[in-house]
């Protein structure tokens, strides 16, 4: 149990604002260690059940900061469930021959598992969302963020590999099974001397192949033409879920530091934008329906003399809302928009809601918002003229999951944004959490990713994962930087969810094949003299 909860603790130390991405390939190789074994499946899942709670209940507290510790632990709960399946799958699959790659793709299976179900899963804390600052991001350009989790699992499974293979040899040279006149020991100790040698390459290798891809990202420069971006940072009155009851004082904000960044590029203290990007929830009152937010909004494009994608709150005719970035310019007000499509359950809308309200005094707080369709990709014509630049645009809680950019690049997206609003998760660790994985998503797709946040942390990132420039929390501010725009497709961008697909085939097949072993293993009577003679099969 102290195993268990210790692989748990060291995958929440590898996250941000930490950057020690080092210990998640360590947390794992525990938790295998741990829950590898001849016992009962359900020993497996038990360990693993309880190393997930120590690695997602410190993860996620900013979910119960100001709605209380029940959503905080049982969403922890629900997704400590699939690192108990993890330990499970590790049980069945960690006889098998070859079991290191195994092992890792039932962590690539049940990665999925949680980041798919149920009311379309929650991602948050997979492993490649802690390496951005580690050895594995370039995994991200060739399969994405489940490859980069992959590499990690991949790495933990050959240390433990390395620690299962050299007790066996240990044991080899110190037992009555070793002495010279048992013509099997020889044979052994060569067996798992070669096997240590392997799980030792497997180690080195997986990382070192990260630092040697590193050299194929592009360069912060690389690309088709550059354009000027600039991001605000407007902050709000007040942090929590009443953030946006001074819906105008949240607005009049991110003006008045649209209109300094104006004074200052009419000043020459800054550069001219091509386009102006706010963050979500900058104009939560309905600039379609009102006059004054339209008007504001309008003047304030005027004033930088460069569109501006606006995050608002649009409310349609049934009464439901949809969470929009609108692409804004002063002569024409607004025009092409994204309306979220992937909304947060539990915050933007409420499922079962009849169900959900009897354990939360807060659940009734939960939208009423509705998805959106698309492409997620937006156009604008730069204020400096040229042709019309695409951009991707993945709201918030989007970034989160592999579909939302895939589809904005494959739409032909040029650069991509993150407008993200973290007023309601207060001075907590989520905002450096989906700044990493926006950072994933740079490598992944080899695009210039913009970050703009109500409340910090905004930041430009370049397409090597980068970042650029960024704002400290809670701190009005206006970032201004040149990136390029890129036409070129990374591996990842073409295949899409290809390689978390063979992984889960793989995981599954080797699901199958060992239950089918393990069978016939029962079956089978066992003859007393070949037990006698066996060595056990490390």
């Amino acid at each position: 149990m102290v195993a268990a909860v210790v692989a748990g603790l060291l995958l929440f130390a590898s996250f941000p604002p930490r950057t020690l991405w080092f210990l998640a390939p360590v947390g794992i190789a525990i938790l295998i260690l741990t829950v590898r074994g001849s016992g009962r499946l359900r020993g497996g899942f038990g360990y693993g059940f309880l190393a997930g709670m120590a690695f997602f209940l410190p993860l996620l507290p900013w979910t119960g900061i100001y709605v209380g510790p029940v959503p905080w632990i049982g969403l922890s709960t629900a997704l400590s469930v699939y690192v108990g399946l993890f330990g499970m799958l590790v049980r069945l699959v960690g006889r098998l021959p070859g079991w290191p790659l195994w092992v890792a793709t039932a962590w690539s299976l049940t990665e999925w598992g949680r980041s798919s179900f149920p009311f379309g899963g929650f991602p948050w804390g997979r492993l490649a969302f802690g390496q951005a600052d580690g050895w594995y991001l370039p995994y991200a350009m060739l399969g994405g963020a489940p490859l980069v989790s992959f590499a990690v699992a991949l790495t933990g499974a050959g240390v433990a590999a390395a620690a299962v293979w050299g007790r066996a040899f240990a044991r080899s040279t110190d037992t009555p099974q070793a002495r010279p006149n048992r013509p099997r020991s020889g044979r052994w100790r060569l067996i798992s001397w070669n096997r240590i040698v392997a799980a030792a390459m497997l180690v080195a290798i997986v990382p070192l192949t990260g630092v040697i891809l590193r050299t194929a990202l592009p360069r912060p420069e690389d690309g088709n033409r550059p354009i000027t971006v600039a991001a605000i940072q407007g902050s709000v009155p007040r942090l929590g879920l009443d953030f946006n009851s001074q819906r105008r004082a949240v607005l009049d904000n991110h003006v008045k530091r649209t209109e300094e960044l104006a004074k200052a590029v009419a000043a020459g203290q800054a550069a001219q934008p091509d386009v102006v990007i706010w963050p979500e929830n900058s104009s939560d009152i309905d600039p379609l329906r009102n006059s004054d937010a339209y008007a504001e909004i309008t003047q304030a494009s005027r004033d930088i003399k460069a569109p501006i994608l606006v995050g608002a709150v649009l409310v349609n005719d049934d009464r439901t809302t949809t969470n929009s970035v609108i692409v804004w310019t002063a002569d024409g007000g607004p025009g092409e928009r994204h309306d979220k499509k992937i909304i947060q359950p539990f915050g933007e809308y409420l499922p079962y809601r009849g169900f959900f309200r009897h354990f939360s005094e807060y659940a009734d707080r939960a939208g009423y918002f509705v998805p959106g369709n698309g492409d997620g990709v937006v156009h604008v014509q730069p204020a400096s003229g040229g042709a019309p630049v695409a951009i991707g645009v993945a709201t918030c809680y989007e970034v989160a999951f592999d579909r939302a950019f895939e589809d904005a690049v494959r739409a032909g997206a040029q650069i991509l944004t993150v407008p993200s609003n973290n007023a309601t998760f207060g001075k907590s660790e989520m905002t450096y959490q989906q700044l990493a994985m926006s950072r994933i998503r740079a490598v992944e797709h080899g695009r210039a990713v913009v970050v703009s946040v109500t409340t910090g942390v905004s930041a430009m990132i370049t397409a090597d994962g980068a970042i650029q420039q960024q704002t400290e929390q809670f701190v009005p501010a206006a970032l201004v930087a040149t990136l390029p725009l890129r036409t070129e497709t990374t591996l990842a961008s073409r295949i899409g969810p290809a390689p978390e697909r063979i992984l889960c085939i793989l995981a599954a097949a080797a699901g199958v094949a060992a239950v089918t072993r393990r069978r016939t293993t029962n079956a089978t009577p066992a003859d007393p003299d070949a037990v006698a003679g066996t060595l056990p099969a490390e």
